[in-house]
């Protein structure tokens, strides 16, 4: 892959006030790079400044970063992707450098791990929220990204092109992480200077609302990509309830022979039954999702790998 065409996907939402100087610094830092903004009913003038900045424009009507990474990832052809947030936030000059250690060991997913020094940058509210999601992650998955909610990221064609994009917003980051996760992919972070965004752009993210979203998320993808571990606890955890209810019953029938509380003991045997059918469809589960990932491992290994020399 000597010569590799180089897309910039920017998803925008109301970014007049930083679409311009956002565009204007990945033209500089990637000349030969072809720049897409894609707005999503911005109800300002981003498309209009973004076309005067030299952005290739194009629009989603589904409202939504997840729906807006979707359009994108297939509408656009690429050897090499890279995907930013359009407030002017993340260091355009890393972009370079992103795609050099991309193509230097032939990896599938670049992150830009965010560091800042300005509190207006990166909220503490948030920081303390990404720590917890990446710990939580790493916990449920194995392994995580030091950074699982940076927006900055470069990706291969074959990453781009057997990813099936399901969020619909911001927890889009997320889902992105845990399939490269979960495919193993070959990965690689590049810590990135995060700055404050300029004067009169405003953030879409709300900490409460769309945290909930995220960890919902997360829990899942858990239960997508883990069902007999997931459905395995529900099974321990009812089985454990109905074996110490059980306990008083058998040692009253061990001395009288008796079964004084007869309602307890339906209620054992239902939660038995409901621990047995949670295990049983854990197991069910569990070999479907391994045929799933099989074939989604064959879509992704249906194209070359970046820098191979093999060309996309």
């Amino acid at each position: 892959m000597s010569n590799p065409t180089i897309a910039v996907l920017l998803p925008c939402y109301n970014e007049e006030a930083a679409i311009a100087q956002t565009v204007a610094a990945f033209r500089a830092a990637l000349p030969a790079a072809r720049i897409y903004v894609y707005d999503n009913n911005s109800s300002d003038r981003t498309i209009e400044v973004a076309r005067g900045a030299g952005a290739a424009v194009r629009i989603e009507r589904i409202q939504g970063k997840g729906a807006v990474v979707r359009r994108m990832f297939a509408d656009v052809d690429a050897d090499i992707y890279v995907m930013a947030d359009g407030d002017a936030t993340y260091d355009a000059s890393a972009a370079p450098a992103l795609i050099a250690r991309m193509l230097t060991e032939q990896l599938d997913m670049v992150v830009g791990s965010r560091v800042t020094q300005a509190s207006d940058a990166y909220r503490r509210g948030h920081q303390i929220g990404n720590k917890a999601m990446t710990g939580l992650l790493a916990r449920l998955f194995g392994r995580s990204f030091t950074d699982i909610f940076s927006g900055y990221r470069v990706f291969s064609r074959r990453f781009v092109k057997s990813f099936p994009v399901l969020s619909a917003g911001f927890e889009i980051e997320t889902e992105i992480s845990v399939h490269a996760l979960e495919l193993k992919m070959p990965v690689g972070e590049i810590e990135t200077a995060y700055v404050a965004r300029p004067e009169g752009s405003v953030s879409k993210l709300s900490t409460y609302s769309d945290g909930f979203r995220i960890l919902r998320t997360i829990v899942t993808l858990y239960r997508i990509e883990r069902p007999l571990l997931f459905f395995g606890i529900i099974a321990a955890v009812l089985a454990a309830i109905a074996v110490i209810l059980a306990v008083p019953l058998v040692m009253t029938y061990l001395h009288t022979h008796l079964v004084p509380r007869f309602p307890t003991a339906i209620l054992v045997t239902g939660l038995g039954i409901l621990a047995a059918l949670n295990l049983f469809a854990g197991l069910i589960l569990d070999t479907v999702v391994r045929g799933r990932r099989e074939m989604r491992r064959l879509a992704y290994l249906a194209y070359p790998a970046p820098g191979s020399g093999d060309g996309a």
